[in-house]
């Protein structure tokens, strides 16, 4: 590993979940993964387009879905810690987050 990355990799955050939520985020990742999977063998099959975009919208809502609980997580968990250790950044951070996802 050069320099370089050494350097990169001890300003990488990190959240530790628990192994309630860990284990709750993976499942919602793996439903939306076979969401997936399953509309490409629509397309596949050629399924009809309203079929394949009923589809479509369901794997949104599932990722939309995933989003909020994260969010929530983060906001309750890593945003207030960092507000009570005084590192005013994260709320730079939580706004500039905001503002990208709300385009």
């Amino acid at each position: 590993m050069s320099e370089e990355n050494k350097e990169c990799l001890c300003h990488e955050k990190k959240t530790v979940r628990g192994e309630k939520q860990h284990k709750d985020l993976i499942n919602r990742l793996n439903r939306i993964e076979g969401q997936i999977r399953g509309i490409k063998g629509m397309v596949e099959r050629d399924a009809y387009c309203t079929d394949i975009i009923t589809q479509v919208a369901a794997a949104t809502a599932a990722l939309n879905s995933f989003n909020k609980v994260l969010l929530e997580n983060h906001i309750k968990n890593c945003v207030t810690r960092d507000i009570r250790e005084g590192k005013d950044e994260t709320t730079e951070e939580l706004v500039a987050l905001l503002k990208k996802i709300m385009k």
